[in-house]
């Protein structure tokens, strides 16, 4: 049987190019390689930050959807679906929470790296704080055998395991430990030189139009050290030069000679870079006007992706209440 692959994104914004090389392109890898890939807009998952704005959540996951297809995401070959479409995911969360222990999610850093990152909002809820629970019955719904994530992720991933495990030892065998597929990504800063983020303002977004691509481009922050054009370059702490090892491989080595030798100034460098980083998202554009001219279709692909998913996780809600002893008339 084919390994069953489970990842997903929350609809809280458009997606940007740090979502296209950090997950979207490696999501589209795995499934040309044969893997049996769940892909899932994570709808509840937004209420857990963005519970007292949610007037955006349907035009997100509709924005979303389109990003996954655009960017490759088959529906022939992935089950793209979404979240709220299959309630099984908050029963099984239910049922976790009943014998998760409160110190498990409580030394959980990233739950106390996002608390101190978004001092703006009140996340001391229970939803917050339980999270990782829902996460993890996202997963093991459809025992899934690996989870495509980053470094960061792996405390949430080892929680799962853990709730896997205790569940295994409380009522019998029934969930595979998932593992993780960390892959190597490009690190792509914002363009202030900050970690790329909607909250930031400093996105460039796979819908954005070729004027607003080359026109975030030519605002990027650059060396801090260099101040005139004939001063040699530090293009390695560069934020414009990280971009060209992406966008323009075949002159970086070019550029960067030219950049330490003062050779190509910082605006000429930065109006190169719009034109290549254009060129990359050109077919994710095209792709995009395509869906969006036909959104009947797009919504028939969620919802037939939501009931391929649902049929696998009422299975496994049934296989789940016959280990506890939770059906009745039998």
């Amino acid at each position: 049987m084919k390994k069953i692959v489970l990842s997903g994104m929350r609809p809280t914004g458009p997606l940007h190019i740090g979502h296209l090389f950090g997950a979207l392109k490696n999501w589209k890898k795995l499934q040309n390689e044969g893997y049996n890939c769940f892909y899932m807009i994570a709808d509840y998952h937004a209420l857990s930050t963005d519970y007292s704005e949610t007037e955006n959540i349907k035009n997100y996951v509709e924005e979303i959807a389109i990003d996954f297809i655009s960017s490759g995401l088959d529906p022939e070959k992935s089950t793209i679906f979404i979240q709220s479409l299959v309630p099984e995911h908050t029963e099984l969360h239910l049922i976790f929470s009943m014998f998760v222990p409160i110190p498990w999610l409580e030394r959980n850093p990233v739950y106390k790296e996002q608390v101190e990152e978004l001092k703006d909002r009140d996340l001391h809820t229970y939803g917050f704080l339980g999270y990782p629970v829902l996460q993890a019955a996202d997963i093991l719904i459809y025992k899934a055998n690996f989870v495509p994530i980053g470094q960061d992720q792996l405390p949430h991933l080892e929680l799962t395991r853990e709730i896997a495990r205790r569940f295994n030892y409380l009522y019998g065998n029934t969930f595979p430990e998932p593992e993780a597929l960390l892959t190597e990504t490009p690190k792509i800063p914002g363009i202030d030189g900050r970690k790329m983020s909607k909250s930031y303002n400093n996105a460039i977004y796979l819908k954005d139009s070729p004027d607003e691509i080359k026109k975030k481009v030519s605002i990027m922050f650059t060396d801090p050290k260099r101040i005139y054009k004939k001063d040699p370059g530090h293009p390695e702490t560069c934020p414009v030069f990280a971009y060209h090892k992406i966008f323009n491989e075949g002159r970086v080595g070019e550029i960067e000679k030219d950049c330490k030798n003062a050779i190509i100034g910082c605006t000429d460098c930065k109006k190169e870079l719009g034109e290549k980083v254009v060129l990359y998202l050109s077919d994710i554009k095209k792709k995009r006007e395509q869906i969006e001219r036909n959104k009947k279709e797009l919504w028939e692909i969620l919802k037939v992706g939501s009931e391929k998913a649902r049929r696998i996780a009422e299975k496994t809600i049934i296989e789940v209440k016959e280990k506890i002893g939770l059906i009745y008339g039998k």
